[in-house]
């Protein structure tokens, strides 16, 4: 779906799964800088948008994510994933609750999937599913942001910010009115610089949530069965992640960054040695220079110095060895 603020001066598409919105507007440090500092938004208007309806829909809901939602207050932010039956991860929600309706926004290209299964996990529960992306726009304010929210419009307030569930219609003009707008480049820059994960960028066919830290904000560990708690519970109480989550500081002097994928080798053995992992986002930062997400094993040493590809590569502990 492509947002109308891509006819906004300066607007440069963003490719691949995040098509459909801005990558910038012609100043990337700019936007990562008015970000960092609580001003302005970034279009997510290409992120799927579902709610879950009725009397049942958090005690249900409850049954299939990993995060603990019977009793989920309203106003309350919270995220979540769905595991396949080997506890690998298939899908995130950025999730809030209304006090009648339970919105989630979740990354493109999945929400079809996810609606797919949730109807048909619904059995006798009272809920009701609906895909709302037609209708809805996410929009993101920074952390610190103190632009006033349009009545009506529910929030979902996080550390990182808050995401607003804007009706689609009402897009170019809230930009009228809150911009600058700082495209999804700059948001991504300071994703990674708080070791955020992403769906089907620092995960792949395999991930469990502990090798990403999403135990921490995703997995409650102490709520009943859902599909995949079993590999949780065994990896959590009797052995440790196969890989793990790692920052990496890039060397500056390299015009070019890492792409996704790229393997990541001792520095000592260079691109021909043994493969340990592999970079999963890398960006350019405002403040720190070039920067990546990467997963490697886990007995990698902590000291240890990498390449990625040809770029050198000082790591920085996100998911304990």
């Amino acid at each position: 779906m492509k947002s109308p603020l891509l006819s906004l001066p300066g607007a440069v598409p963003a490719e691949g799964v995040d098509e459909g919105v801005a990558a910038h507007y012609g100043e990337l440090f700019r936007e990562q800088r008015a970000l960092a500092d609580g001003t302005g938004f970034v279009d997510l208007s290409h992120r799927g948008v579902l709610t879950v309806t009725g009397a049942d829909r958090l005690s249900w809901l409850h049954l299939l994510l990993t995060q603990h939602v019977s009793e989920l207050p309203a106003g309350q932010a919270t995220e979540a994933l769905i595991l396949s039956a080997n506890g690998h991860i298939e899908h995130a929600l950025y999730l809030v609750d209304d006090g009648e309706t339970v919105w989630a926004h979740v990354e493109p290209g999945t929400r079809e999937a996810l609606l797919a299964y949730l109807e048909s996990m619904k059995f006798f529960y009272r809920v009701e599913v609906a895909d709302r992306t037609g209708e809805f726009a996410v929009v993101h304010l920074p952390a610190g942001s103190i632009a006033p929210v349009p009545e009506g419009v529910v929030v979902r307030e996080t550390a990182h910010g808050r995401d607003l569930f804007l009706p689609r219609a009402d897009l170019e003009s809230y930009a009228a009115a809150q911009g600058p707008a700082a495209g999804l480049l700059a948001y991504e820059a300071l994703r990674v610089e708080a070791h955020r994960p992403r769906l089907g960028f620092e995960t792949d066919h395999r991930t469990i949530p502990h090798e990403l830290g999403w135990l921490d904000t995703a997995v409650h560990l102490q709520k009943g069965c859902y599909r995949g708690q079993e590999t949780v519970a065994r990896v959590q109480n009797l052995g440790k992640p196969p890989r793990r989550l790692v920052f990496l500081h890039l060397d500056g002097s390299e015009v070019h960054l890492p792409v996704a994928g790229t393997p990541l080798h001792l520095a000592s053995e260079g691109a021909e040695g043994r493969k340990l992992g592999f970079v999963t986002t890398a960006v350019r930062h405002h403040e720190l220079g070039p920067i990546a997400l990467g997963l490697i094993k886990r007995n990698v040493p902590l000291d240890a110095e990498l390449v990625a590809g040809d770029i050198a590569a000082a790591q920085e502990v996100v998911v304990e060895p």
